[in-house]
């Protein structure tokens, strides 16, 4: 995504306080969850009306991705979301996530979705309480992501069901035509700088 800086040519030079935020989510682990709490907090006193966050993440730990879940909640400002190149596993769902209105992804991205993986090891009691658990998030983050699509309830769940839990890739065109993405393009930021006289 582009920033572009439309500056009056009546300034000789300018040094902007504070440049927009915008946020690029290639992993979902503890140091990539830290670092998205950190410029979210930075995004909400720029002044910018909006943090673009950009995608092109083949997934990650699904806790990691909760976390940024929250953070986009707690925004006091729109959250566009931006995919280039894939949105796949955790950063599907997080897509999702975008303001309605402001979900872009570039006409050429891939989209995948499959089940939460629990990434279960260990005994059989431990394996089976890991697997409930991912059962359980799974619940959670494709009903929110139905909502966040004007879906009903069980839809996500349902298509991953009826592909018999494979991995369920989508093309733009596809997200386009069940509301996961708003718009088939990159959008660019622009910020003027102008001049203002006033004379009383």
């Amino acid at each position: 995504m582009n920033v572009i800086k439309d500056i009056s040519k009546l300034l000789a030079e300018v040094e902007l306080r504070h440049d927009p935020v915008s946020i690029r989510v290639n992993k979902f682990d503890e140091e990539s969850a830290l670092k998205f709490s950190y410029a979210m907090s930075a995004a909400q006193l720029t002044g910018q009306p909006i943090v673009p966050v950009i995608i092109d993440s083949y997934g990650g730990h699904v806790y990691s991705l909760m976390s940024m879940i929250a953070n986009i909640k707690s925004s006091h400002i729109p959250v566009a979301t931006i995919i280039e190149g894939k949105a796949m596993s955790c950063g599907a769902l997080l897509f999702s996530y975008g303001t309605s209105g402001y979900r872009f992804m570039d006409k050429h991205a891939t989209i995948m979705i499959h089940d939460v993986s629990s990434g279960a090891h260990g005994k059989i009691e431990e394996i089976k309480a890991e697997a409930k658990e991912g059962d359980r998030l799974n619940q959670v983050l494709y009903r929110e992501m139905a909502a966040n699509c004007g879906k009903e309830n069980e839809f996500f769940l349902k298509q991953i069901h009826e592909r018999s839990h494979a991995d369920w890739y989508m093309d733009a065109e596809e997200a386009l035509s069940i509301g996961l993405t708003n718009h088939l393009r990159v959008p660019e930021m622009k910020v003027k700088i102008d001049v203002e006289y006033t004379f009383n």
